[in-house]
């Protein structure tokens, strides 16, 4: 028997902050309003589009476009480095908005939230559009009158995510039951969260070019032709709005990247940037509670050739000493020294803290650790790099403060 569409009531609402980086230096720069604006990684003709404004937007000016491909579009386009602290601080406040209306509340990114309402038991006496339209307020009152959100309501996590991509760029819709299959006669494949050209090519393949004949194929035949694998059940449910996103997945490894705007063959400025990224990545390992047994490094070069390798590891690594003095190891095996445009290093094979034996010898590496969990404590109260080490003191000079894209811890 085929699956009805799901008729419980809604109780997931997806938000996003429309143009974040853009509206935030709007926000923060009212000079720049009404005024097309993009937020670059650099600022030089190369430098890659992090963001564009709502004006931007309309005139063409994409993510991921270079800077000299935006000015052919629109010459007078404003070009901005982005500002990590006013996003930070705005992202902060948005979660804290956001978290006083359901114990599940998951940041999906700075700046984009998913709220499951189903155990807010306090707001059941409101209707999900209502406690919408009363966040979508909060935020221009709490966080800046030009500060606007994407507001998406329904069963499960894709549809919430779809609905708030309706009506950008101050939106608020609801996908249930009742308006399933004309929203779906309204939109593309494309449209869908998770469905990219190449899926779409797949789902073509099979006879289906529209989002309601998506919704007419048979669990089998998604599952079995067009996808070849549980996948296909999965979009099944989505598409009739019942969950199956909502889990918690198993993190495998950490890791952080940085692109250098002055590109440098510098091994003392690209230990100083290894370092302060192994500081970084440490940080989070630890704040998860685990260690790694495991580094790999990328390293991209300015004639665009890449080299990479990854080593494990006989013990278990926790401290930012521990996780850089393995990580020189393997940036000491390149073939080759070249001028550097990116690095990337990530720590692997991750078990829980305790879960090793110690020996004698490893015991004064535990009070080690201890000290560097509570340097953590010291620079997560009094800012990045508070406490750090010595090699890390010139590297500010080298490297800018970023904002990661797409998700967060």
């Amino acid at each position: 028997m085929d699956l009805q569409i799901n008729h419980d009531p809604p109780t997931i609402m997806h938000i996003d902050l429309n143009s974040c980086f853009a509206t935030v230096a709007q926000q923060a720069h009212p000079r720049l309003r009404e005024k097309p604006l993009v937020i670059a990684a650099y600022s030089t003709p190369s430098g890659c589009v992090l963001a564009s404004s709502i004006e931007a937007k309309r005139l063409g000016i994409k993510t991921g476009m270079r800077v000299k491909d935006a000015k052919k579009i629109c010459p007078n386009v404003i070009v901005r480095e982005n500002d990590p602290e006013l996003v930070r601080d705005v992202s902060d406040k948005f979660m804290k908005i956001c978290s006083g209306y359901s114990p599940r509340v998951t940041p999906k990114s700075v700046d984009e939230i998913v709220i499951n309402f189903s155990e807010a038991k306090n707001y059941w006496k409101k209707s999900l559009t209502q406690i919408g339209l009363e966040i979508k307020k909060r935020f221009l009152q709490e966080i800046g009158e030009w500060i606007f959100c994407n507001v998406g309501i329904s069963t499960n996590r894709t549809l919430a995510k779809l609905a708030s991509s309706l009506h950008k760029p101050d939106g608020l819709d609801v996908i249930d039951y009742k308006n399933i299959k004309q929203v779906y006669s309204s939109i593309k494949l494309v449209d869908f969260p998770g469905i990219n050209f190449r899926y779409q090519a797949r789902l073509n393949a099979a006879g289906i070019f529209s989002p309601l004949e998506f919704l007419a194929a048979d669990d089998n035949f998604l599952r079995k032709i067009v996808f070849q694998s549980i996948v296909g059940h999965y979009w099944y449910l989505r598409l009739r709005g019942y969950e199956v996103d909502d889990y918690e997945t198993t993190r495998k490894s950490f890791g952080q990247e940085y692109s250098l705007g002055q590109k440098t063959a510098d091994r003392e400025k690209l230990s100083q940037l290894l370092m302060m990224l192994t500081e970084k990545m440490g940080r989070r390992l630890r704040a998860s509670c685990q260690t790694a047994q495991g580094i790999y490094l990328g390293i991209l070069y300015d004639d665009w050739t890449f080299w990479h390798k990854g080593k494990k590891f006989n013990e278990s690594l926790y401290t930012t000493q521990e996780l850089f003095k393995k990580a020189l190891i393997i940036f000491s095996q390149q073939p080759v020294k070249k001028t550097v445009r990116k690095i990337s290093i990530s720590c692997f094979g991750l078990s829980p803290v305790g879960n090793q034996n110690l020996t004698l010898f490893e015991m004064d590496l535990e009070k080690k650790r201890r000290i560097s969990s509570a340097v953590d404590d010291i620079n997560d109260r009094w800012g990045e790099y508070a406490v750090a080490p010595a090699l890390m003191l010139e590297s500010k000079k080298i490297i800018l403060d970023r904002i990661a894209f797409g998700n967060r811890d």
